[in-house]
């Protein structure tokens, strides 16, 4: 029942303009900073690790707005995936090297969990020919599972496939000139992870980047959306030069030297509720 009620709030609020929106995000996210201490601490936690540098009024003032980034962002979802498709065109500006994804030459997107990672699908999967495949995780709600799969999909161009559905189904795919839209830079578990430098810190990191680009003979095109107060910018960067190559250790070292690149541009879109280093080395104990 709170599902249907609160998908039903999202219908809602769709056609609101967006400073309304984003208006209701910044009340729920700073609602969400002074009750989700557990989150909070999480937070506090990532941006200590990555930014020792900066005092402790900026890390608790960038702390609040990755709270209020997330609320908005989550409240987005509203009119990306129900609002008229002239909407979500005119909210969404692709941007950048966007000839990198021309033809059918097999590319991996890179792209990092901003907050506004569900904006970048769906505008190149509403503006780009190509047809683009991603890895899919079901959500224990059945309800809220169906809905979140219909809005990042509801543009022709864009097709899940599960994890269980295996490496070859994910080759063909890219093989066959689809795009994959990859988000690796998470914690997924020691299984499979190797450990690389995260801002100067060692973090269990999947390699699937280097290992797909490699089986699918791709090239990389990091693709980044930031939020903007008209919508969302998805840049397309250029295509990584000499990626992969050959040495997966040093790929995904290289693939976290990178994002903190996009990360010091924005630190407050990143996704830090994320328990980027939960997984630690062997003898190192927890952080969180």
């Amino acid at each position: 029942m709170i599902s249907y009620l609160g998908i039903g709030f999202m219908r809602l609020i769709a056609p609101l303009p967006l400073a309304w929106v984003r208006a209701m995000g910044t009340a729920l996210g700073l609602l969400l900073y002074v009750l989700v201490q557990p989150r909070r601490k999480v937070v506090r936690t990532n941006l200590r690790l990555c930014f020792p540098e900066w005092s402790e009024a900026r890390r608790r003032t960038v702390e609040r707005q990755v709270f209020m980034r997330f609320a908005q962002a989550w409240l987005d979802r509203a009119w990306l995936w129900h609002a008229s498709p002239e909407v979500t065109r005119r909210r969404l500006v692709v941007t950048g090297e966007v000839r990198e994804l021309a033809g059918t030459e097999p590319t991996i997107l890179f792209a990092p969990h901003f907050v506004g990672m569900d904006a970048g699908v769906t505008g190149l999967s509403q503006q780009l020919p190509r047809r683009m495949v991603g890895i899919y995780t079901h959500q224990s709600n059945k309800v809220l599972d169906a809905w979140i799969l219909r809005g990042r999909h509801r543009f022709g161009n864009a097709r899940p496939l599960r994890r269980s559905d295996g490496v070859r189904e994910l080759v063909s795919a890219l093989r066959q000139g689809e795009l994959m839209y990859l988000l690796p830079d998470m914690n997924f578990g020691p299984e499979e992870s190797i450990f690389v430098p995260f801002y100067g810190v060692q973090a269990a990191t999947v390699p699937s980047l280097s290992r797909f680009a490699r089986l699918g003979r791709a090239k990389v095109v990091p693709v980044v959306t930031r939020m903007t107060p008209g919508g969302y910018e998805v840049r397309v960067h250029a295509a990584w030069p000499a990626f992969p190559s050959g040495d997966l250790q040093a790929d995904t070292a290289r693939m976290n030297e990178r994002l903190q690149g996009y990360i010091d541009a924005m630190p407050d879109q990143y996704y830090w509720v994320h328990k980027r280093f939960k997984t630690r080395p062997p003898g190192e104990p927890p952080v969180y």
